[in-house]
């Protein structure tokens, strides 16, 4: 059940996320070379769905309370990821006629966000108990 504290609570997180997000955009630097992944998506992406890994089983072994794994999980990572920007920036690249690097973009933050949360989620469900 979302309770309004619990609203506040996870409101705050998906900021903090966001704004985590935003500082790292601009402290990665800009891929240099036309053949290059957007990396600060890259980054924020894979970052996050380990995060999301690790909070995931941490929950589901009763670790940590469920409502923290929906502030962290929904919240901060849910923030922190983009979605949206991964897409932009992609057909950004179709655009400019980069389909290549387009297509590497996609399989890296689909592979590598993937691959992130099972090495999150799994060794914690293993160390975990």
């Amino acid at each position: 059940m979302i309770t309004e504290p619990l609203f506040v609570v996870v409101l705050l997180s998906g900021a903090a996320g966001a704004l985590l997000r935003f500082g790292l955009s601009r402290a990665i630097p800009v891929a240099d070379r036309p053949h290059n992944v957007p990396r600060a998506v890259l980054i924020v992406n894979v970052v996050g769905s380990f995060l999301a890994g690790v909070a995931l089983a941490l929950t589901q072994t009763d670790v940590m309370p469920a409502v923290a794994g929906v502030v962290i999980i929904t919240g901060l990572c849910g923030g922190l990821t983009t979605f949206s920007t991964f897409a932009v920036e992609t057909v950004e690249l179709v655009m400019q006629g980069r389909a290549r690097v387009a297509a590497r973009s996609i399989a890296l933050n689909l592979v590598l966000g993937v691959a992130a949360a099972a090495l999150g989620y799994l060794p914690t469900l293993v160390f975990a108990f």
